[in-house]
This record gives C-alpha cells, sequence and structure tokens, in this order.
C-alpha cells in the first residue's frame, strides 16, 4: 500500500521482520477475532500493511495481504507451503482426507483420477441439470404471488445441492436436500469454532459441539453409503462420473480405493460443492437487489439471449454482464474468505522473512479490496471485469495455482445458468425497510440472519 492509515497502536520492527501488534495488545485482540474477524483483518492489515506478524510464538503468524506475496504462496512455490494447518485440520473433521484437505501424495494421486469427471464436456450436461432443479425453484415460487418474500439462501443452498448430486453423482438428492443441507451447516459451524482457538476439546469428549459434530457426520455417511451401495450394483456409464471413477480407481500400488477415501472425497464435494455455490449465489443477490438498475441490465443482457424453453451452455458465453455480476459478488463477498498455509521452508514475503513452520494467513476478502489493484473496491461494480483489466493473481475467489478449485468451471457454469434462468422470470428486491445483510465469516462467508427477498414474476 502507497499510505496506511496512522498507527493506532505501538509495534516492533527489526531488519526484516514484519510489523504487528504487540504480545500484551494480543488477548483483547483475540476477543476481537472471535467477535468479528473480518473487521479484526481488516485493522491489522490497515495499520500494517501489507504483511503482519502476530506476536504467537508457535507457530509465527503472517497475515499477507499483497496480491504479488499472495501468487509467491499459491503460484510460484506451491510446493513449500502445505495445507497442514489447524484450519484445514479442524474441516477434515468433516470431510476427512478429501481433495480439500489433502497434501501430496493422496492430493496429486486423487486429482489426477477425478480430473476427468471435470472435463470441459461434462459443462452441457451440468446446464441441463441447472434446469431441471431451477424449474422447481420456479414453480414454487411463481405458486407463491407476486411480493412474497422467501429465503434466498435456503433456495440456493437446496438448489445447489440438487445441481451436485446429478452433475457428480448423477442422483437426486432433492428428498435429502433439507437434512444434508443441515447436517452440512451444522458440522461447519464446529469446525469453525475449533478453527478459531488453539486448543479444542478432544474429539471423543462428550461436548454439544462433539455430539452435533458426530450426528451431523453420521446424515453425511448415511447418504454416503447409500450412493456407493446403489452405484455397486450398476454399470459404469459410457461417461463416468465422480462416483464412478472413486470406485473403479486405483492407487499408484494398483489398490482400489478404501471404502473411507471415497467417503472423504464424496463428502468434499457435497459440502464444498454446494455451500460455496450456494454463497456465492446468495451475495450475488443480496448486491443485485440493492443495485436495481444493475439488475435490470442483467435481465435486459438475460432477455437478449435465453429463451424460455431451453438454457443451453452456448448460451452462457452470451451473457459477459451475467458473469460480471458473479465475478463481482466473488470479489467483495469471497466464499472462501480464509486461506492458510504452512511454510514448509524458509522464505522472504514483501520484504519480511518467513520461517519455516510459519503459518500464512490469507484472506481474499482483503486481497479483492487492495487499492493497488481495484478501483473503489467497496462499490458493486460489475463492469470492472468488462472494462479493466483484471489482474489475476488480485482475484482469487477459487484460491489459484496448483490447487486451484477443481470445481471452478462447473462453479461459474452453476451460477450464471441459475442466475440467468430466475432473472428471466422474477425481480428480486429488499423488504421495506431491509437492505444487504452483514457478512458472518463462518467456513464460508454467510449472511447473518439470510437473506429474505421478496419476489415480483416479470411480464
Amino acid at each position: 500500500m502507497s499510505e496506511l492509515d496512522i498507527p493506532d497502536r505501538k509495534y516492533i520492527r527489526t531488519p526484516a521482520t514484519a510489523p504487528g501488534p504487540t504480545g500484551p495488545q494480543m488477548l483483547p485482540d483475540f476477543l476481537e477475532i472471535r467477535r468479528d474477524p473480518l473487521a479484526y483483518l481488516n485493522k491489522i492489515w490497515r495499520t500494517f500493511g501489507d504483511i503482519a506478524q502476530f506476536p504467537i510464538p508457535t507457530p509465527p503468524s503472517y497475515l499477507v495481504s499483497h496480491p504479488d506475496a499472495v501468487k509467491r504462496v499459491l503460484v510460484d512455490r506451491p510446493r513449500d507451503y502445505s495445507k497442514a494447518t489447524i484450519q484445514y485440520k479442524a474441516l477434515s473433521l468433516v470431510t476427512g482426507n478429501g481433495l480439500l484437505t489433502a497434501d501430496d501424495p493422496p492430493w496429486r494421486e486423487h486429482r489426477l483420477m477425478l480430473q476427468p469427471a471435470f472435463h470441459p464436456r461434462q459443462l452441457e450436461p451440468l446446464v441441463g441439470q441447472v434446469e431441471q432443479g431451477t424449474a422447481r425453484l420456479v414453480a414454487e415460487w411463481e405458486s407463491l404471488g407476486a411480493g412474497q418474500c422467501v429465503d434466498i439462501e435456503r433456495a440456493m443452498l437446496r438448489a445447489a445441492l440438487e445441481t451436485v448430486g446429478h452433475a457428480l453423482f448423477t442422483e437426486d438428492l432433492s428428498g435429502d436436500a433439507a437434512e444434508l443441507t443441515k447436517a452440512t451447516l451444522d458440522a461447519l459451524e464446529v469446525v469453525v469454532a475449533r478453527a478459531r482457538v488453539p486448543i479444542s476439546p478432544p474429539s471423543w469428549m462428550a461436548t454439544p459441539a462433539n455430539r452435533t459434530l458426530k450426528r451431523a457426520n453420521a446424515i453425511l455417511d448415511a447418504a454416503v453409503s447409500r450412493l456407493i451401495t446403489a452405484r455397486k450394483l450398476e454399470s459404469v456409464s459410457t461417461t463416468p462420473d465422480v462416483l464412478d471413477l472413486l470406485i473403479a480407481s486405483r492407487d499408484s500400488q494398483g489398490e482400489p480405493l478404501s471404502e473411507r477415501e471415497i467417503r472423504d472425497e464424496i463428502v468434499t464435494f457435497i459440502v464444498a460443492g454446494h455451500e460455496t455455490v450456494a454463497a456465492a449465489l446468495t451475495w450475488c443477490w443480496a448486491l443485485l437487489a440493492t443495485h436495481p438498475e444493475v439488475q435490470r441490465q442483467l435481465q435486459a443482457e438475460v432477455d437478449s439471449v435465453v429463451t424460455p424453453e431451453h438454457l443451453t451452455l452456448g448460451d452462457l458465453a452470451k451473457l459477459p454482464f451475467t458473469r460480471a455480476c458473479v465475478d463481482e459478488a466473488l470479489r467483495m463477498y469471497p466464499p472462501a474468505w480464509l486461506i492458510t498455509r504452512k511454510a514448509l521452508v524458509d522464505d522472504e514475503l514483501s520484504g519480511a522473512k518467513i520461517p519455516a513452520g510459519a503459518l500464512v494467513i490469507i484472506s481474499p476478502w482483503l486481497v479483492h479490496r487492495h487499492p493497488d489493484f481495484w478501483v473503489d473496491p467497496e462499490s458493486f461494480a460489475p463492469q470492472r471485469f468488462l472494462d479493466e483489466s483484471v489482474t489475476r493473481h488480485a482475484f482469487i475467489p477459487f484460491g489459484n495455482g496448483l490447487r486451484l478449485c477443481i470445481g471452478r468451471d462447473f462453479a461459474y457454469a452453476e451460477a450464471i445458468a441459475l442466475v440467468a434462468r430466475i432473472a428471466s422470470r422474477f425481480t428480486l428486491v429488499y423488504p421495506e425497510g431491509s437492505s444487504i445483510p452483514s457478512a458472518n465469516p463462518s467456513v464460508t462467508m454467510r449472511p447473518i440472519g439470510g437473506l429474505h427477498l421478496q419476489i415480483h414474476p416479470r411480464q
């Protein structure tokens, strides 16, 4: 940053070390982190700059906010930074050792075996599957009548989960949607509570949080078991989905994947695949309802491309402004708002020495607001993704580099298709006296209290 706000506290700076809050300040800071992590990280960034060190002895921890330094961690030297952090360890209590939390060598093997399921040729049927789910949503909303208020977050969660079921497992999960969504959200609340404290009760201890986690995992495990059992009784299709690939795959020793390995990958896709997309869609509608003129511009584009009968993959390529609205929602409210890495070797970031074993904290929430890379970053301006040359490594809603989300293209196709189809049929507005909710940085970025909007069918 060229200029920083005047620091409101003393900090320590020695050659080649990063500035940061002092030890005595960390107790009230710890309470502030628990209360409002986004506000705290923003304050640290504006007070101390693009790299700040927290006075925590084990492990030494650094907030890294400059896109160039983030690129070094995620793109240039990804093998020098591991996912073996307390945050991913907490998440693994739900997802196990799936793609999201695993490190090499299992991550690389599983990524290669699953890549065919995410080939671009799979995007065409995905759009059709989104159409099916959206048709049910549209019919429900039309039956409510104009001006009725709906829970947009819940609707997007259900739609995203149904799409994951059809696209990745060729299964209809609509009957299990409510139970699976609740289990996912319950489990993730426990995860975020564990990730915010250095020490948590062991998982075997009968605490309320552990009981909640056990119940949620039992629901997810039962759903996965049903999927695997049913599929093993069938033949593999000519266009194998994720479930087919997991069952048929062999590891580097020629052995089939264990039931646990298959379970971990399926749960990872169920949890991460629908919760993150739903969060992105929810914030997109929150912002469009806040800016009716942008919503009208999006609807005009959709009306010029989308027919009432059918939406195709080719149509999505003709919706650049709709894509820009999704991108801008991802910039302002990135579902994956926090990325952590453990330094495996000594390194240097933004001029500061990073010792091996250090925790590197990256917040896309901050990176997406860096004034050296974004003009008026607090404004909702989808046009920036059409008019400006967005610096690639300053926009990281799906991560970057070697660990870029395997489902990124699927997520974009799903999000654009859902937004386009809903926009073609409805205008969404806030009830009188309501406005965009505050963000709750849980495992993903969610609106506090959900998002409730009025729906008005379009003529």
